[in-house]
């Protein structure tokens, strides 16, 4: 038996998914999160944890950057993504990421707990369907080690980042997120130490090869 802790922002999809595993895979405890902060502190309050769930697109979890900071601080915790998105490079960049396996919403009770039982097995687990192209194709995935030095970055840090890539001058960034410019200059200065880079163009060009996600709780529009 398993102690499952499942992170998602949707009470009735969470209390789905608890339902399904419930009929085909055995727990001896499963507890609930409804965000990235409450994910961390449930992490903390139960160390036994064998397994998590973990909603890409939660409160708090910035695009991948939620999921590279925990491979990093949980090691052995295996990590299992459900998304509502199943976009093939999308699942790529998880796996590459570091969870075990990556569970579309749409998939059905029985898939899901033979994919859990797949992980607790010590497997990696994506839809059949998808294997061959996810698992066996080691060219496009991301820098792992860029990756970890983004995981450093605070979510704030992480979207002016993202901002960055997406070409917004200084202004339209302390604009969006309600802060100063001299606070935007401090995160950028941040980030270019973090990255180990000296300018923006340096840092488009490492962000690019991470095909960073918008932050969770930000819809983009130029201003």
């Amino acid at each position: 038996m398993a102690k499952l802790i499942v992170a998602d922002d949707h009470p009735l999809f969470r209390n789905a998914l608890i339902h399904a595993i419930s009929t085909t895979f055995v727990t001896k405890a499963t507890i609930e999160t409804d965000s990235f902060e409450a994910t961390c502190e449930a992490l903390l309050q139960h160390p036994d944890t064998d397994l998590l769930l973990l909603d890409l697109h939660m409160p708090g979890n910035c695009g991948f950057l939620g999921l590279i900071q925990l491979r990093k601080q949980y090691p052995t915790l295996p990590i299992v993504v459900i998304s509502a998105s199943e976009d093939l490079d999308v699942i790529k960049r998880v796996m590459a990421f570091g969870a075990s396996a990556f569970i579309p919403k749409s998939a059905h009770p029985a898939e899901i707990g033979k994919a859990l039982s797949a992980v607790i097995d010590g497997e990696l687990w994506v839809p059949p369907t998808l294997r061959n192209q996810v698992l066996h194709q080691q060219q496009h995935q991301p820098d792992l080690d860029l990756a970890g030095k983004v995981a450093e970055l605070t979510p704030q840090q992480y979207k002016v980042l993202f901002y960055l890539t997406e070409g917004w001058l200084n202004k339209q960034i302390a604009y969006d997120l309600h802060i100063s410019e001299a606070t935007v200059k401090a995160h950028i200065t941040a980030i270019f130490r973090k990255l180990g880079v000296t300018n923006r163009t340096q840092v488009v060009i490492q962000a690019q090869r991470l095909q960073l996600e918008p932050p969770a709780d930000k819809t983009l529009v130029a201003h």
